[in-house]
């Protein structure tokens, strides 16, 4: 009788890595080949593990932490896939704070990849360089998912769940710390994790229905769109069509309804269409603006599309509320509607109220006639890229914007300062298309220093900074509420145009919007860093077409 044969032995499929190693390659496993850091010594290891990726993986280095983490949050708003950054921790942290913050405000998908002190000594409270008291309780606030990696048994699978963290429901940033003395140890990886079979969230149909109820039977449907309706912009323009409906899309919605349709709105005509509406689909927006400032009553019934199950009823319940990604609801609630027939709002009467808030807006002739110079020279799929500026201020209402993700805007932060180095990782995330940042003076300074990025790594951003040689907003405010008693609101400014050539990039001067048309073009030609200085005087004041009183309820 013949002996059994033995059966083989399964090779093992542990690897020796360092925890850097383990989390390198799993960036680059889920589609991450880009970091956007400033180095210390709390991540050598991480570096060293950066530079031994090769080819697979490029660092982006700044000048500053809070410009590594603004180019990630723009290469993530301009992409809408997750970005990654890395600083040290403390100062380092502390930082790139500012623009963590804002990537929560805005739902992007930020990996912040943050250094620790030697494992044994956190919490201790011994002064070791860069230590900070509760970094891990720091960073849990500013972000959606924060994990600490302890070894490289487990750096794989938690920067996984991270990165995972990301694109599930309602996007958002997300954090890993490690110690510097965990990054380099070395130690058996089970498997490198690999990203998940991508799943399409359940939908609930029934709500779906009822929402088609509500839209298919209202007389006046106004669609409002926020930042989760970038990626249903084709679905959000066909519901338009079928219900007649404006779209209303202020910053983070501005581009999900080509603004040459005559049913893209933004504030102004929002407010009167608000008014008179008497069904309301919210896609992707908290909301907060038209429901606390231009108020609610019984008779308008909101329908909300959001991919965070606790947002609809934050404010006030909704008569429906559909949770999941907006496309392939917004997909559902189209086939819903079919059997409806629906008459609203014509073509010709949305045009006649389209002209006549042309001639409201003719008070800001000045800032609308620099805006008409950058929407000519700035091709249809160019991205701008907002900032806290008088000149911003109006291109959120005025500013014609073809498609998503075109139009880049801080959200409800509003923090001033973002824009240059936010467009700077807008650019190299997307090469093929031309990016304008536009600034105003006290706004530019803060990332301006990293036109030393923009030359070190030839990303060809074209910056706009208009001049006023003051915090503009907040000296009207002075002017007109605190009889004049101007304080902390004037600036010294260098000459914007020798600044940029000192960093070798190229500076142009622009004194009106003719001049600034011809710089443009030229710039968006040459494809190189460039800055263009324009000076402007007291520029008109935007907000009466901002803040807006109440038209409904109490």
């Amino acid at each position: 009788m013949s002996k059994p044969a033995r059966k083989k032995k399964a090779k093992s499929t542990t690897l020796e890595m360092t925890t850097a190693e383990a989390a390198v390659a799993t960036l680059i496993g889920h589609g991450l080949h880009t970091v956007y850091a400033l180095p210390g010594v709390h991540n050598d290891h991480l570096f060293d593990a950066f530079h031994r990726a090769g080819e697979f993986l490029r660092v982006v280095h700044t000048r500053h932490e809070q410009g590594a983490a603004y180019m990630a949050l723009g290469a993530a708003l301009a992409t809408g896939k997750p970005q990654a950054y890395s600083v040290v921790p403390g100062p380092g942290l502390l930082n790139s704070g500012a623009a963590l913050l804002t990537a929560y405000g805005m739902n992007a998908p930020v990996l912040a990849m943050i250094g620790q002190i030697p494992a044994s000594t956190i919490g201790k409270r011994q002064g070791h360089l860069h230590e900070i008291r509760d970094q891990a309780g720091i960073l849990a606030r500013l972000v959606d998912h924060y994990s600490h990696i302890e070894g490289p048994h487990e750096a794989s699978i938690k920067v996984a769940k991270a990165i995972q963290s990301m694109s599930r429901g309602r996007p958002g940033p997300a954090a890993l710390e490690c110690a510097l003395d965990v990054w380099g140890k070395r130690g058996p990886v089970a498997a490198i994790a690999a990203p998940p079979a991508p799943h399409a969230p359940k939908i609930d149909d029934s709500k779906v229905r009822a929402a088609a109820k509500i839209l298919g039977q209202a007389k006046r449907v106004l669609i409002v769109a926020g930042g989760g309706a970038q990626d249903a912009s084709s679905e959000v323009t066909l519901l338009s069509e079928m219900l007649q409906a404006p779209v209303l899309g202020y910053r983070r919605g501005r581009g999900v309804l080509d603004s040459r349709n005559p049913f893209s709105v933004t504030l102004p005509l929002g407010r009167e269409l608000w008014s008179e509406a008497d069904a309301v689909l919210a896609v992707g927006t908290r909301l907060l603006n038209p429901m606390r400032q231009w108020g609610v009553d019984k008779k308008l019934q909101i329908v909300r599309v959001d991919a965070d199950p606790d947002e609809p009823a934050r404010l006030q319940k909704p008569k429906v509320a559909v949770v999941g990604d907006a496309a392939p609801i917004l997909r559902r609630l189209i086939d819903s509607l079919a059997k409806f027939n629906m008459r609203r709002a014509s073509r010709a009467e949305m045009r006649q109220r389209q002209a006549k808030l042309q001639e409201r807006l003719a008070k800001l002739a000045p800032q609308i006639a620099f805006l008409q110079a950058i929407r000519a020279e700035l091709p249809e799929d160019g991205i701008y890229v907002d900032e806290v500026t008088q000149m911003g201020f109006v291109a959120r209402l005025a500013l014609p914007v073809y498609g998503p993700r075109t139009f880049l805007s801080p959200g409800y932060q509003d923090n001033l300062g973002w824009g240059y180095a936010t467009a700077l990782g807008v650019q190299h995330a997307r090469p093929d298309v031309p990016v304008l940042s536009i600034n105003g003076d006290g706004g530019f300074l803060y990332t301006g220093n990293e036109l030393a990025t923009a030359i070190r790594h030839r990303i060809p951003l074209v910056a706009v900074v208009f001049v006023d040689g003051a915090f503009g907003n907040v000296r009207r405010i002075q002017q007109e509420q605190f009889g004049n008693r101007l304080i902390a609101s004037d600036l010294a400014n260098p000459d914007f145009v020798k600044y940029a050539e000192s960093f070798g990039a190229a500076g142009r001067r622009a004194r009106d919007p003719d001049e600034l048309r011809v710089a443009l073009r030229e710039a968006f030609a040459r494809r190189e860093p460039t800055l263009i200085e324009v000076p402007v005087g007291s520029l008109p004041s935007p907000w009466e077409f901002i803040h807006m009183p109440r038209v409904r309820g109490k």
